[in-house]
């Protein structure tokens, strides 16, 4: 980090000091925010173009988000699940209607994504049964269960054994899933679009075909829209894109804004009835200052009109990318603003080190692949300063790594 200032290096030190190291050393410590860009402690401005891994929504410091929890925080932060607040109430009935939900749905309130896989993992439970089918390349979490259905080895291994009975499958091969599947699986769980694997889209009809197959033998079909949710893609849920309705989604990442929270979604009185009184509970999930947060960015994305927004400023960034015609650029994957820059040789990490150093955070999630998912409210002018210092980036990085 010789890029940073004494005082910077020391707070580093300090942190090493004081953590335990499952994330490494970070490398800056951020100050403070606005829009889509943030500041590190020396006063230096990053475009984030992660968007605090697709968690923040609405950027950093926006107003309405502001003022929602800032007034709550002034009411009631926390209240125990013994009772409930208007903000609860109000952001399920919110989050079930983005959700096209049917009636005699209902949503469970936790704190983070893998607390979502969790509670799915239990639902399943109640079925009878004890498969469960995940994707290869499926990042799930890091709970134990959660970590059961994450393909990654690296995740794995250090914590096995694990949950019995999970199967992976080649994703998007229709008949290895239909293989797969049978009178003994509970669940059958997916990304409609795998961020960690590197930002890869299920192919079209694929969720489709999972549908039909777990109907044929009476299993869940749960979609993990923890990253794809609250208008990434471009619609409310990335399913939605294709028409598919599951038994039950998880959310969490975007639907605070940066305030932490998760949520299964359970579709349809059948599924909704499979958990009951004294089966599950959290007590932080669902306190009224999250779902405030919540509330407020349901509110902002459709009063700004962000998930076509999205659209618009993600396929202005396939053309932008297209139109540099680099060698070192095999493409753009992804959908709205949750998108990869697929390069031609695994450099992704010099990459990332080089943009930060001009002032751009992005995420190599693959050594190929630089990962973008930055705030909904981005412009395509700001992500236009990316692009245009693209091509010296991926020369320094080329160059370093020969």
């Amino acid at each position: 980090m010789s890029t940073v200032s004494p005082a910077h290096q020391q707070l580093l030190e300090r942190y090493r000091a004081s953590h335990i190291g499952v994330f490494g050393l970070p490398g800056l410590v951020l100050s403070h925010g606005e829009g889509p860009y943030v500041w590190d402690v020396d006063g230096t401005r990053y475009l984030d173009l992660l968007g605090g891994i697709a968690v923040n929504a609405l950027g950093h410091g926006h107003p309405e988000l502001v003022a929602a929890i800032s007034k709550q925080a002034g009411t009631a932060v926390h209240v125990s699940n013994f009772f409930t607040t208007q903000a609860q109430i109000e952001a399920a009935e919110a989050v079930l209607r983005i959700a096209q939900a049917p009636e005699g749905s209902g949503i469970f309130f936790c704190n983070s994504g893998s607390e979502a896989v969790e509670t799915a993992i239990k639902l399943s439970r109640r079925t009878g049964r004890t498969g469960i089918v995940a994707a290869g390349g499926a990042f799930h979490g890091r709970t134990t269960g959660a970590l059961s259905l994450t393909h990654k080895a690296a995740y794995r291994t250090p914590f096995e054994p694990l949950l019995p009975g999970v199967t992976h499958v080649t994703p998007g091969d229709v008949d290895a899933l239909r293989a797969a599947v049978g009178p003994d699986t509970a669940m059958v769980l997916l990304e409609p679009i795998q961020g960690e694997a590197g930002v890869v889209p299920t192919p079209p009809g694929y969720l489709a075909a999972a549908r039909e197959i777990t109907r044929e033998v009476g299993a869940l079909l749960v979609l993990d829209e923890i990253q794809t949710g609250i208008g990434r893609t471009g619609a409310w849920f990335a399913h939605q894109l294709e028409g598919v309705v599951p038994d039950a989604i998880t959310v969490a990442k975007g639907l605070g804004g940066g305030v932490p929270i998760g949520g299964l979604v359970t579709f349809g009185p059948e599924v909704t009835g499979l958990l009951t009184a004294g089966q599950h509970g959290s007590t932080f999930g669902g306190n009224p200052l999250a779902c405030s947060a919540a509330l407020a960015v349901i509110a902002t994305i459709e009063s700004q009109d962000l998930m076509a927004h999205a659209v618009a400023v993600g396929e202005a960034l396939v053309a932008q990318v297209a139109a540099l015609d680099h060698p070192l650029v095999a493409g753009v994957r992804g959908a709205g603003l949750l998108r990869a820059v697929v390069l031609t040789r695994e450099i992704a990490p010099a990459v990332a080190l080089a943009a930060r150093a001009r002032g751009f955070i992005v995420n190599p999630v693959a050594p190929d692949a630089l990962r973008l998912a930055p705030p909904l409210t981005i412009t395509t002018d700001q992500l236009a300063t990316f692009v245009e210092a693209l091509p010296a980036l991926l020369d320094q990085a080329a160059k370093e790594s020969a």
